[in-house]
């Protein structure tokens, strides 16, 4: 392991934490083993899903990962290597965000920083997996949806490095937004749609009743499966909700452990952006089990939008995952799933449920959850992003605007506190979002009151 120095004429304190290659885990840690039985997955009958009604669009690795109360799942030595060549990532003590907020000595905020990879953000942790466990079962082909882009992108870029054919379904006001994704994707290798589109019969539906629609994760994810389900040399991949999706982001918490050991000190509020919960659990996961342990008492705390405010004021129920009711039924916080929320620059977050395994934890009083306005984020985004010379994604900036909240309270009570929040990824293409924000052109809109600002 080694420590990086960030120094001035006043200051010689540690500020970045860097693991060395050798010290990245070499396993994912699963909470199944470590909550209550989950209730299961309900098919179209509402019996219990089985494994094989799983398999028509997944791989027998994926599925065994998700229904497995095996503590560790090894990381295959293929998957280490590809996730090698932009890991382990860097943690670090935010001094000049502190600065630029006016923070006592008291009160300090880290960053775990996920956007080192070319495709920019924390995706590509199960991006790559995914692709490899579907290759290793003689699948050529993965269809999947993305929201602002980050799981495009992040799957593109895995299918190009282990020569796995990518198609795209891109949320339609997404995919207007942010044209430099859907640029990113092709240059990969990908077809990219916008959706909802003419090519499913999903989608043919949508845009006969709603021509207009600015589409949603569902619908995205509706169209995405009916092309998997019917091309038996074709897979679809999740970017966010399911088991296996945030056992794989698990190493993002797993590092962050071991460079807060570095750091000498000891998180009191883990924070994360939360849409679908792969990024926020990936980080507060581990965390959980260091809980368990007796060797932390930080509260986990989910941040997101509150023109989507799944976990702050959704339901806890069974619902589908997608618009057209082909993923089996979850108990999950929902808001429908056919809500289809504001377009909001935060694209990644507009998913109308969160991770079953997230939202137990929630509905338990074992994680806490806000929702915070999208001009907040982007203040907050830009303050941080000139202090530390790190642009966030919109999606990250919800972390950085709840953290910023648990800084000024710790301030104003004379807590000492200790803040680590997740920055997903970078938002060098999310520029448009920015410019939006600059020119004043952004509107906040409140879910609970069903008003803008």
């Amino acid at each position: 392991m080694k420590e990086e120095t960030a120094m001035s004429n006043t200051d010689t304190h540690k500020s970045r934490f860097v693991l060395e290659e050798k010290d990245m885990p070499t396993a994912w840690y699963n909470i199944q083993a470590d909550m209550p039985e989950m209730p299961p997955y309900l098919d179209g009958n509402n019996e219990p899903a089985r494994a094989e009604q799983l398999a028509a669009i997944f791989p027998p690795a994926l599925i065994e990962q998700e229904m497995t109360k095996q503590r560790y799942i090894d990381i295959p030595g293929a998957v280490i290597d590809v996730l090698r060549t932009y890991r382990p990532g860097p943690l670090t003590r935010a001094r000049m965000f502190e600065k630029a907020l006016g923070l006592p000595d008291n009160v300090r905020i880290y960053y775990k920083y996920e956007g080192i990879n070319a495709s920019g953000s924390h995706k590509a942790n199960s991006a790559i997996p995914q692709a490899y466990y579907n290759k290793q079962a003689g699948i050529s082909k993965l269809t999947t949806e993305t929201g602002a882009g980050q799981w495009g992108s992040a799957l593109s870029m895995a299918g190009s490095q282990l020569d796995m054919d990518i198609e795209v379904f891109m949320v339609g006001c997404s995919y207007d937004q942010k044209p430099y994704r859907r640029y990113f994707m092709e240059s990969y290798g990908a077809t990219v749609h916008r959706s909802p589109t003419n090519l499913t019969s999903v989608g043919r539906g949508i845009l006969e009743s709603d021509p207009d629609t600015p589409g949603t994760l569902g619908i995205a994810i509706s169209e995405a499966v009916e092309i998997a389900a019917s091309n038996p040399d074709t897979n679809y991949a999740l970017g966010s909700v399911l088991n296996h999706v945030i056992l794989h982001q698990t190493i993002i918490g797993l590092e962050a452990i071991k460079q807060m050991e570095l750091a000498e000190d000891e998180p009191d509020v883990i924070i994360g952006c939360c849409g679908g919960g792969s990024n926020f659990a990936g980080l507060a996961f581990p965390y959980y089990k260091r809980r368990l342990e007796g060797k932390s008492k930080a509260r986990l705390l989910g941040a997101e939008p509150k023109s989507c405010p799944t976990l702050t004021a959704g339901e806890y129920r069974y619902d589908y995952g997608d618009e057209a009711k082909m993923t089996p039924q979850m108990m999950m916080y929902t808001l429908g799933h056919d809500f289809v929320p504001p377009g909001i620059h935060a694209g990644g977050l507009r998913y109308h449920g969160d991770s079953p395994l997230l939202s137990a934890l929630v509905h338990s009083g074992e994680i806490e959850a806000t929702a915070v306005y999208q001009t907040d984020c982007f203040k907050y985004a830009l303050m941080f992003g000139r202090a530390e010379a790190m642009l966030p994604a919109p999606e990250s900036s919800h972390a950085i605007a709840a953290a910023v909240a648990e800084a000024r309270d710790a301030a104003e009570k004379g807590e000492e506190r200790t803040i680590l929040f997740g920055l997903s990824g970078h938002g060098f293409l999310d520029l448009p979002a920015y410019n939006a924000y600059n020119q004043g052109e952004l509107q906040d809109y409140d879910f609970a009151t069903g008003t803008t600002r």
